[in-house]
């Protein structure tokens, strides 16, 4: 499988003749290797590319100094320099004319550009996600589905596509995140106790997530775990969403259910396969919303009697599709019926890992990969 040009190329080539790119995403998701798409030649190393981790690089931002003659300038990881917004906005500011730059982490920088942004009005930012099935075109139909399931959608295993090296990937890629990113960007004296935590999240995908039982297992307070898992959230190591209150159903309204960017890290196939949708589903909200401005929600559908739908996507906070994920082909959640009677949502999908494609009473089950090509585009 060959690297083809990301989703989100077109857009940001587009964005770059007026304003800086923010590109967050996480680590090895192939955020420098997209940067790098932008540059001539698009190999490393290159004098346009400034890596604060690099000290040599890092000691020419800090005094700073630009390489001259360079229409496109990548500035990565610059987030972790405490005074970073200032240095970038005055690099932006006296070379805007002539050089367009790209900012780049392993962490949300919409997040760590906060705090009376100087650089308001100066940016647009993009969250750069893992390979969906859509960017997955050197591979036959028939293997994409069940690829992505077994490594991943992170650029290195999938590409490898070999057992021992995702598992090698997967242990060495964590242990970054909590080692250094977290280190750097965040003050938390209890960094084992971060591993046992991410070690113990694969098994809650796609349950409410009980912050309680985590706060047990792990000994500390209910603060210390909301925060933790907040910081996992910043870092893109899992993501939370919250229940769509509907008005005519009694819907649940403190529960959130989670789920991990490394879907591959889930051990269950059924669980998998729902992050996996879930992963899918919010790429393409992130898309829309970092390209066109919509304000994008994801959800989920659960009432007080446990009937449940897996998700709703909503735009502007009104819905525009609810799905149910289903390892099987045939049978329908009944609650997909009963959640069409009851709300607004014009549309219900069930998602599949089969071959049919079907309606009934109003409820469209199909495929997963039709439903990517057909409604994601993704």
């Amino acid at each position: 499988m060959h690297i083809h040009q990301r989703y989100i190329h077109a857009s940001v080539a587009e964005d770059l003749k007026r304003r800086m790119v923010f590109i967050g995403g996480p680590r090895q998701v192939g955020k420098t290797t997209f940067a790098f798409s932008f540059l001539s030649p698009s190999t490393e190393p290159h004098p346009a590319y400034l890596n604060w981790d690099d000290i040599a690089a890092r000691q020419k931002l800090i005094r700073g100094e630009l390489p001259p003659d360079q229409s496109c300038i990548v500035l990565d990881e610059i987030h972790k320099f405490a005074k970073w917004r200032n240095l970038v906005k005055g690099f932006f500011d006296t070379r805007r004319s002539r050089t367009s730059f790209i900012v780049t982490g392993s962490a949300r920088l919409d997040y760590y550009s906060k705090g009376g942004d100087s650089l308001q009005g100066r940016y647009h930012f993009y969250r750069l996600h893992p390979f969906s099935l859509a960017e997955m075109t050197d591979v036959p139909a028939k293997e994409q589905l069940d690829c992505l399931m077994r490594f991943g959608g992170f650029p290195e295993p999938l590409l490898r596509a070999e057992e021992k090296f995702w598992r090698r990937w997967q242990r060495e890629r964590l242990q970054r995140v909590i080692y250094d990113d977290v280190r750097e960007l965040e003050h938390v004296k209890e960094i084992s106790l971060l591993e046992l935590l991410v070690e113990a999240l694969p098994e809650r995908v796609g349950s409410p997530l009980s912050v309680k039982s985590l706060k047990e297992s792990l000994q500390v307070a209910h603060e210390t775990v909301e925060r933790w898992i907040r910081i996992f959230e910043r870092m893109y190591v899992c993501f939370r969403i919250p229940p769509f209150g509907a008005p005519k159903i009694r819907a649940v309204k403190k529960e959130q259910k989670m789920y991990l960017w490394d879907w591959s890290m889930v051990p269950e196939s059924g669980p998998r396969f729902e992050n996996l949708v879930a992963s899918h589903l919010l790429k393409y909200c992130h898309f829309v919303e970092d390209t066109q401005g919509y304000c994008m929600d994801l959800r989920f559908l659960r009432d007080i009697d446990k009937r449940e739908v897996d998700f709703v996507v909503l735009r502007d906070n009104k819905p525009l599709f609810a799905v149910e994920c289903k390892t099987g082909e045939k049978a329908v959640n009944p609650s997909c019926f009963y959640f069409k009677e009851r709300t607004k949502i014009p549309q219900f999908y069930q998602v599949h890992r089969g071959e049919k494609d079907y309606e009934t009473q109003g409820i469209r089950v199909l495929p997963f990969m039709t439903f990517c090509r057909d409604v994601l585009h993704l």
